[in-house]
C-alpha cells in the first residue's frame, strides 16, 4: 500500500494562508464600516453670515459628534446658488463632499437660468431639510400700513405710483413670494431688487421703498426691536415661534398662502447607501436634539424633519409649484 505523505509544515501553512485571509477580510470590513476617516467637506453655495451659512455651520457642528470627524464649511457664491451646488454635483461621490441646498438652487433655479451645469433632481442624493424659514413682509416703523389688509388696500388704491417691495434679488424665493402674493391679492406692486438685506434694509427704513420682503432670520433682530420697521405677516401656514405676535397671510385673508424658505443637505449622485445612510442618520439625531432646535428657533428658522426619499418627494412638490409661478408671471432672471 501506498501512503501519501503530508509535509510537517503543509497543515501550518494552510492555517496561516486562513489565518491572513481572515485577518484581511476584517481589516477590509472594518475600513469599509470606518466612514468617515477624513474630515467632511461642506459647501454652502452663498456667502458667509447669510441665513444659509448659519444654518449649514450650525448643523455642521451638531453633525460633526455624531460622525466623528470634522465638517469643514466652504462657501462657493454665485449665480443664485448655482456654482457652489455645480461643485457639489461634480464632487467624487465618496460622501467626503456634501451640499448645503436651498429652495432657490432645488426648486426654482432649473426655471431661470438656462446654462446650469446639473440637474437638481437627478444629481444629488437627498439627505436632510435641515430648517425651512417663512418669509417676512415689514414696513417702516411710521408707515401708515398696519396689517396686510392695509397693504392691500393702499396697493390697490395706488394709480400712478404702485407700491414698492424690496427682496434680495430678481428670482429669489423671496421675490417669487412676493409675486405671488400679488397674483392670489389681485394686486400690482413695483419689485425693486437689493444685494442682500443689508442693503435693502436701509431703503425701507430710510423711506426709498414701501415693503420689505425676506427671511425672517435676515430681519428678526429689526422685527423685536420695532423701533424702526414693523412686521406685519409671515408667510408660512402657522405663526412663527420666533415672532408670534406676528399673523400669517393666511390668517390675514389669504389661505392659500403657505411660503417657507428651505435649506436641506445633499451629496453627489452615486455617493454609496452606507456613507449616505450614515450622513441622514447623523443629521435626524442632530435635527432632533431640543439644543439644536432651540438655537434654530432663535434665529428665526425651524428645524426640518424630512430625510432621503420623502425630501425628494417634497422637491418634486416644490419644482411644480414654483415652474408654474415663474411661467405664469413670465419671471425672468435679466
Amino acid at each position: 500500500m501506498i501512503m501519501k505523505h503530508t509535509p510537517r509544515g503543509g497543515n501550518a501553512l494552510k492555517r496561516l494562508a486562513y489565518a491572513t485571509l481572515a485577518t484581511l477580510a476584517t481589516v477590509m470590513t472594518a475600513h469599509a464600516a470606518a466612514y468617515p476617516d477624513k474630515p467632511i467637506t461642506l459647501v454652502v453655495p452663498f456667502p458667509p453670515a447669510g441665513t444659509t451659512d448659519i444654518a449649514a455651520r450650525t448643523i455642521a457642528q451638531a453633525m460633526e459628534a455624531k460622525l466623528g470627524q470634522t465638517i469643514v464649511v466652504e462657501n462657493r457664491a454665485g449665480a443664485g446658488g448655482n456654482i457652489g451646488m455645480g461643485v457639489v454635483a461634480r464632487a467624487k461621490p465618496d460622501g467626503y463632499t456634501i451640499g448645503m441646498g436651498t429652495i432657490g438652487t432645488q426648486a426654482i433655479n432649473q426655471f431661470l437660468y438656462k446654462d446650469m451645469s446639473f440637474n437638481p433632481e437627478k444629481d444629488f442624493e437627498p439627505i436632510a431639510l435641515v430648517v425651512t424659514t417663512p418669509n417676512i413682509l415689514a414696513v417702516n416703523a411710521k408707515s401708515d400700513i398696519k396689517n396686510l389688509k392695509d397693504l392691500v388696500d393702499a396697493a390697490k388704491a395706488a394709480k400712478d405710483s404702485k407700491l414698492t417691495y424690496a427682496t434680495p434679488g430678481v428670482g429669489s424665493s423671496v421675490h417669487l413670494t412676493g409675486a405671488y402674493l400679488e397674483q392670489v391679492a389681485g394686486i400690482e406692486m413695483l419689485h425693486i431688487p437689493f444685494k442682500g438685506v443689508s442693503a435693502s434694509m436701509p431703503a425701507l427704513i430710510g423711506g426709498q421703498v414701501s415693503i420689505l420682503i425676506d427671511n425672517l432670520p435676515s430681519t428678526l433682530a429689526q422685527v423685536k426691536d420695532g423701533s424702526k420697521i414693523r412686521g406685519i405677516a409671515v408667510t408660512s401656514a402657522k405663526r412663527s415661534p420666533s415672532a408670534p405676535d406676528i399673523p400669517t397671510v393666511a390668517e390675514s385673508g389669504y389661505p392659500s398662502v403657505d411660503v417657507t424658505a428651505w435649506f436641506a443637505l445633499y451629496a453627489p449622485k452615486g455617493t454609496p447607501k452606507e456613507a449616505v445612510d450614515k450622513l441622514i442618520g447623523a443629521a435626524k439625531e442632530a435635527l432632533a436634539s431640543p439644543e439644536l432646535q432651540a438655537k434654530y428657533i432663535a434665529m428665526g428658522a425651524q428645524a426640518g424633519t424630512l430625510v432621503g426619499d420623502d425630501l425628494a418627494a417634497f422637491e418634486r412638490k416644490e419644482r411644480e409649484r414654483w415652474g408654474k409661478l415663474v411661467k405664469d408671471r413670465d419671471i425672468k432672471t435679466q
